[in-house]
């Protein structure tokens, strides 16, 4: 085995460097935004989510399924000891996806316009976009066939490199295109150029990734390993890859297509209450700002579902319920650790981040209201991950169909009555109906008890303990600097970053007084972050 190695990351270390990229890629994301809305304006950016959730969608049925298959099948094979049949998975999933990927790059350019007049009842205004999103799918394809295999080894930094550097090219490019397309051409076009850093971000990430498989012949030709009994045929394992890919897949895009139906349910019914044609963009816009500062923690969490799937895949292939009722209690503890505090500060600094982050203030509330979201959404996240690395992903896909229906329901109902903050409960509805399913199935399932309700108070309280001390420490700040110096961007600058890092030590120090945290928590983060935590918080950690 020592022949074989490549590095075997840990659960937690695979978490900590894929949060680390999915932070830092979605901060560059959030700061983005301000920039294309300068350039493109409110009703430009309600059509470059038009075309950007489009894209999403196709994007999650050519790369959700296969790559989550890769990652599984190399996992499940590499646990038996199976290591050519791993690498053999790898080869024939990268040759489905490439056709998979460029029939539908086709079919997206091809059909645009009509795409474009479905989803904004009528209008074009995002057909440009689509048509430029268009070859990105071909690209994002052999893109996923890499991570997916990367993370089947649970080997997470060539992902996380990728992740940066992608999201940095696409900020560049973007930006650039958009603004030389808007001053020639006008918004539908500017819009488009916003979407073309998207396309080579993605080919500077394969480019990337391509050399990390080249460059380690350990990862890609394993020697001088025993010869298993149990071999697959190329059609046996192109079944079993299936076999996992299209309920994923499935499953995947039900839990994807919330976004596409709010934006179809926005351009249907807000019309027909006598909402003009630009305030129905803007009603998108402000719900595609809102989603982008949601996803920020949501990404840290998808990062710990991505990192914990292999472990719990070949746990579940081993029979071992003992490190597998370990693992996906781990899990859970570190999304709440995550996804309720995160919920309580946008929830108390909405107003301080949207007007340091220069997005509109009427995101503010859309934050407020929707906070409690980000924590069913997190929690969705991970049981989706348990119940897929336990074989129940037909379960999953059921379950997110029916709170589909429910919200889709809600929404249509209330719309006319609440706006756009139907999309809201629409979502909390979807994903409460989804945990309550999916927990049921989890039990039944595993058979194994999870004591993490206890965990989950400390959590709460501490998270509840850090807002309140955030939220007066900005009004406090905010409010001395107004009244002697007035109103500006630098002051509610300080006073909400002041009030961030006051929040988070406020915060793990009500956890270690708790006894909410482990000192072993700590080990997600990077060694030169715990220098920043103060040795009296530490000392007493169990």
């Amino acid at each position: 085995m020592s022949d074989i190695s490549i590095d075997q990351q840990s659960t937690t270390k695979g978490f900590a460097i894929l949060s680390m990229a999915g932070i830092i890629g979605k901060v560059l994301s959030i700061l983005y935004i301000p920039f294309l809305r300068k350039i493109i304006g409110e009703a430009g950016i309600g059509v470059y989510n038009i075309a950007y959730t489009i894209y999403v969608f196709l994007y999650v049925i050519a790369n959700s399924g296969i790559p989550v298959a890769i990652s599984k099948s190399i996992s499940e094979l590499i646990a038996l000891g199976n290591y050519k049949d791993a690498i053999r998975a790898f080869k024939i999933s990268r040759m489905l996806l490439f056709i998979i990927g460029l029939v539908l790059s086709i079919g997206m350019f091809v059909f645009a316009e009509p795409l474009s007049k479905y989803m904004q009842d009528g209008k074009t205004t995002a057909r440009l976009a689509i048509m430029a999103l268009a070859p990105t799918l071909l690209v994002t394809s052999i893109l996923s066939t890499y991570r997916g295999y990367f993370q089947g080894r649970s080997n997470m930094t060539p992902t996380a490199i990728s992740q940066v550097v992608e999201q940095l090219f696409n900020i560049i490019f973007s930006l650039f295109f958009a603004y030389i397309f808007y001053n020639k051409f006008g918004v539908e076009a500017g819009v488009a150029g916003g979407t073309v850093g998207t396309f080579v971000g993605a080919l500077v990430a394969v480019i990337i990734l391509i050399l990390f498989y080249e460059k380690n012949k350990k990862i890609r030709v394993v020697k001088e390993h025993k010869v298993v009994k149990t071999r697959y045929s190329n059609k046996r394992l192109l079944r079993k890859i299936l076999a996992y890919a299209v309920p994923m897949t499935v499953c995947v895009a039900l839990l994807n297509i919330g976004a596409l139906l709010d934006n179809k349910i926005i351009t249907h019914v807000l019309p027909t209450i006598g909402i003009s044609e630009h305030n129905v963009d803007v009603m998108v816009g402000l719900i595609y700002q809102y989603n982008t500062l949601i996803n920020v923690p949501i990404a840290i969490i998808s990062s710990l579902a991505v990192a914990v799937l292999p472990a719990i895949s070949g746990y579940a292939a081993l029979n071992d319920k003992k490190a597998l009722g370990s693992k996906i209690s781990y899990a859970y503890r570190l999304c709440l650790l995550i996804a309720i505090p995160s919920a309580v500060g946008l929830f108390s600094l909405s107003g301080g981040i949207c007007r340091f982050l220069a997005y509109s203030e009427n995101v503010a509330p859309l934050l407020r209201i929707g906070a409690l979201n980000l924590i069913l959404m997190g929690v969705v996240q991970i049981q989706t991950s348990i119940l897929q690395g336990v074989g129940r992903i037909r379960l999953v896909t059921v379950h997110a169909f029916i709170g589909i229906v429910f919200k889709v329901i809600i929404e249509i109902i209330t719309m006319k009555y609440i706006s756009i903050n139907a999309i809201l409960l629409g979502n909390f509805i979807c994903f409460g109906v989804q945990i309550l399913l999916n927990c049921r199935a989890i039990k039944s399932t595993l058979r194994i008890k999870f004591h993490i309700a206890k965990k989950a108070i400390k959590i709460a309280f501490s998270s509840l303990v850090m807002g309140l001390v955030a939220f007066l420490m900005h009004y406090i700040i905010y409010s001395v600097f107004h009244i002697f110096l007035g109103t500006s961007y630098i002051f509610n600058a300080i006073a909400t970053i002041v009030a961030i890092i006051v929040a988070v030590y406020i915060y793990l120090y009500v956890l270690i007084l708790t006894a909410g945290i482990r000192k072993k928590d700590f080990d997600v983060l990077p060694k030169r972050l715990i220098k920043f935590i103060p040795n009296f918080m530490l000392v007493d950690l169990i």
